[in-house]
Formats: C-alpha cells, sequence, structure tokens
C-alpha cells in the first residue's frame, strides 16, 4: 500500500481538529447529564474518539471513499438537556447501546431505513431546534454572569469567525485553555493516557423511549442522511447498508466504554470529499484515514482534555458548548420552518421539545415528536 499524500495529511489533521475541538465540550456535557463520574466522562471520550477514528480508517480504505465519521454531536446536545435515567449511567450505556443496535440494523434492513427516513425532515430539525436552543443561550447569558470568562471566548471566536468558520471554536478552546492556565489551577491526571472504564449496561423501558429512540432518529436525520448526502454530491455513490453497519456496530463495541453513538459526519466530510483535499478524486479517502489517525491520538489523551475541562472558569464548557452548535441550530431552525405547509407542525415539536416537559417517563423530545407528528398528519389532511 502506497504511503497517503501530504496534502490528505494536513487536511485530515484539519478535519481532526475541527472535528474534535469543535464539539467536545458538548459529549462531556451530555455525559455529565446522564450521571458520569469524571473517569467514565474521560473513558467515553477516549472510546468515541477511538471509535470514530477507527472506523474512518476501516471504511474509507475499503470503499475508497472519503466516509468521515463523527459522534454525534446532537446526539450529545440531546442528552445534555435530558433528565438523567433513573438507573444512572449505566441505564444510559443501555441506551447508547440500543440506539447502536437500531442503527446496525438499518443498515442490514433497508425497512428499518424506511422507517426512520420517513420522519419529516421538517420535524426532524424542529426536534434539533428544541433540544439545542437552550444549550446556544448559554454563552450570552454568560455575559451577565461569568463576563471575563464568556467576554475572550465569544470576542475570539467572532473575530477569528471572520476569517474561517471552521477555526472559529478551536480558536475559542484555545483562548479558554489561555484563561484556564492564566488561573494557574491545572492539576495533571494521574495517566496522561486514558485509562478506559468498563460500565455493564442497565436497559428499562423508559430509556429505550426516552433516550435510545431519539438518539438513534436525531443521528439518522441529521448526521449519517446528510453525511451519506455529501459524499454522494462529491460523486461519491455512498452504500448505505455497509456504512450504516460499520458506524452501528462501532457504537455497539465503544459504548460499554461510555461512548455515544458514532455516525456518519457532514461538515468533516464535505473537508475530506472536496477539492482542497487532493486534486486526484481518487486519492481523496486518504483524507479521511488520516482524520482517523488524528482522532485516535487525540482521544488517547482525554483524560488531560477533562482535567482542563475542570480546571476551567466557571461556565467556561458551557459558553464553548453554545458556540459550537449555534450553527447548527441557525441550520435546523430555517430548515423545520421554510415550508409553510408543515411550518406549524415544526413549531409544535420545536416548541415542545424546548419546554423540557417530561410527561410518563417520556422526555421533551419524544412528545414534541408525537404532538408534531400529529399536527403534521392534520395539515396533510386539511
Amino acid at each position: 500500500m502506497s504511503l497517503p499524500p501530504l496534502q490528505t495529511v494536513s487536511t485530515g489533521l484539519v478535519v481532526a481538529i475541527v472535528g474534535f475541538f469543535s464539539s467536545f465540550p458538548i459529549v462531556l456535557q451530555g455525559l455529565a447529564a446522564m450521571g458520569a463520574t469524571p473517569s467514565e466522562a474521560s473513558s467515553g471520550l477516549m472510546a468515541a474518539a477511538l471509535s470514530m477514528g477507527l472506523t474512518a480508517i476501516v471504511i474509507s480504505l475499503i470503499t475508497r471513499q472519503p466516509a468521515s465519521v463523527a459522534w454525534s454531536t446532537p446526539g450529545a446536545a440531546f442528552l445534555a438537556v435530558s433528565l438523567a435515567p433513573a438507573g444512572g449511567f449505566a441505564e444510559a450505556v443501555g441506551a447508547f447501546l440500543t440506539a447502536g443496535a437500531l442503527t446496525g440494523l438499518a443498515g442490514l434492513y433497508r425497512p428499518l431505513r424506511q422507517i426512520a427516513a420517513s420522519v419529516p425532515l421538517a420535524l426532524a430539525h424542529a426536534l434539533l431546534a428544541g433540544v439545542l436552543i437552550t444549550l446556544c443561550a448559554q454563552p450570552f447569558l454568560a455575559l451577565a454572569e461569568a463576563p471575563y470568562t464568556a467576554v475572550p471566548i465569544l470576542l475570539t471566536w467572532a473575530i477569528v469567525g471572520k476569517l474561517s468558520r471552521l477555526f472559529a471554536v478551536p480558536a475559542a478552546v484555545l483562548m479558554a485553555v489561555g484563561l484556564t492556565l492564566w488561573g494557574g489551577a491545572v492539576s495533571a491526571p494521574d495517566h496522561i493516557i486514558t485509562r478506559p472504564a468498563l460500565v455493564l449496561p442497565a436497559f428499562s423501558i423508559a430509556s429505550t423511549l426516552g433516550l435510545a429512540l431519539p438518539l438513534f432518529l436525531i443521528t439518522m436525520a441529521t448526521q449519517n442522511s446528510p453525511g451519506m448526502a455529501v459524499l454522494k454530491g462529491e460523486g461519491y455513490p455512498p452504500r448505505p447498508g455497509f456504512f450504516l453497519s460499520a458506524v452501528g456496530l462501532a457504537s455497539l463495541l465503544s459504548a460499554p466504554f461510555g461512548a455515544l453513538q458514532t455516525c456518519l459526519a457532514a461538515i468533516t466530510s464535505s473537508l475530506c470529499a472536496g477539492a482542497e483535499s487532493h486534486p486526484d478524486t481518487a486519492l481523496r479517502y486518504w483524507s479521511a484515514v488520516m482524520g482517523g489517525v488524528f482522532y485516535c491520538l487525540f482521544g488517547l489523551f482525554s483524560a488531560l482534555i477533562i482535567s482542563f475541562a475542570a480546571a476551567a472558569p466557571a461556565q467556561t464548557l458551557e459558553v464553548l458548548a453554545g458556540l459550537a452548535l449555534l450553527g447548527v441550530f441557525a441550520n435546523s431552525a430555517s430548515i423545520a420552518l421554510a415550508d409553510p405547509r408543515s411550518r406549524e407542525a415544526a413549531a409544535i415539536t420545536f416548541l415542545t421539545t424546548a419546554s423540557g416537559v417530561s410527561l410518563l417517563g417520556l422526555s421533551g423530545a419524544v412528545w414534541g415528536l408525537l404532538l408534531g407528528g400529529l399536527a403534521y398528519r392534520f395539515s396533510q389532511k386539511s
């Protein structure tokens, strides 16, 4: 096998920096909301990074397509605003396993893919926007509550964003690192290389319906499907069955170590598959491969990253997570409300989800999809 072209190595590094450092704060928030201890969160972050890195390497080498892989950032955002299950983090891990199994089955069983795809696009994005709105408000709430943290990070994000939207959030992360070092309270972890922590999963109907099913639907609609659409748009015919089976299997293998879903990526796939990756379309897959290699390296040092996060000034992670998700929120809200025929149903889905209402053990996201789905049905019949 030939060595990867140098241009694809640099592209892979950019992909990994953008993919990892733009979204790891929300992953940590999601795991913490589910009741993960610091060691479990460290293990979960490492397992998620290794899972997406190794999966990208394997499927890109097999298919010779630049298939970038990610953790489910929208799924992490959903976890961050959800109540921890009664069984604690073990039950959350059970939900991660169930969501991964559903993804794998969707790859093997086409009718399940079709069922997942039958959720109206407007409602899926309204659901995601409802999940994200609380998180996206945090940077601006922090302007009053923690101005010495929020103002430097927001200014860095805005200034760098004028030059490059891709590097705006990583630059904000660097500013947060600087603020943390300035505080002088960082202590190195006992082990620089992260130690895995095995979590025995627990299962319940409530966590299956309230966590696993929304995770599966959100990730399918906002990550896996767009990821394949990006590849198709760049001239690489996707293989839905193979790709979904691969990310589903990766999710199953990594979940017991605390990782949430592994999925196809959209933004980083566009970087790998685009002209800037390499002039030769037949060699662009190396960008996804090298991105996977760097993801794995970042994941091994997750314990060090969490040490910085623990020592960071108050509300630092909240500010970073909100900025990382702002573009996703704007895009989802735009898609959700674009079509007048489904606008009211999408608004019901959005508002119900954003309210955080929990009834009969089901989260606001589930009720949002149910009520919005009923409204959508009625609007189609009228």
